[in-house]
């Protein structure tokens, strides 16, 4: 590492520890040279898969995209900013994992599904009325079927029905 003091290439850590989410490492290092100290941070650079859109077309992946997807389907929803956010990294965590160097976008849209549909069932029906292009009232009432079909015992109990109760 070069100085930014007196720009002399021999230096020696002095300090290392964890910060952030330990996903980051703080080094204090000093000049052999002129000895003046400072702080340098070392990160994993994770390079995200490409999008191919479903026209072909190819594009970085964006983070504020996968968000904005989000925060639009559960807008006025009951769902903590916390929520929110550990699903679209986790999202984001299965680009990565993917190993892949260019993902579908109806890939990332079936992840995203797969997300809402575990935190609100309204913002999944939001989300698929769009992503799956529903034309008609049938097609919604297949989705909220399909959803009433295939309960999870625990995140069913936290949320309210779509349906009225026939009892």
């Amino acid at each position: 590492m070069r100085c930014p003091f007196c720009g002399a290439i021999d230096t020696k850590v002095v300090d290392s520890r964890l910060v952030g989410d330990n996903d980051q490492v703080r080094r204090r290092r000093e000049c052999t040279e002129c000895e003046e100290r400072f702080t340098t941070y070392e990160s994993a650079e994770l390079n995200l898969p490409r999008i191919v859109k479903s026209r072909g077309n190819r594009e970085p992946f964006s983070d504020k995209k996968l968000q904005a997807g989000f925060q639009k389907a559960l807008e006025k929803r009951p769902v903590s900013v916390e929520l929110i956010d550990e699903a679209v990294a986790r999202v984001r965590h299965r680009c990565l994992v993917a190993g892949e160097r260019e993902i579908d976008a109806r890939q990332i849209g079936g992840w995203v599904m797969e997300e809402l549909k575990q935190l609100d069932q309204v913002a999944y029906i939001r989300f698929a009325s769009v992503y799956r292009s529903f034309e008609d009232v049938a097609a919604f009432r297949e989705a909220i079927e399909t959803l009433e079909a295939t309960p999870d015992g625990k995140i069913a109990a936290n949320q309210l029905s779509l349906l009225k109760d026939s009892d």
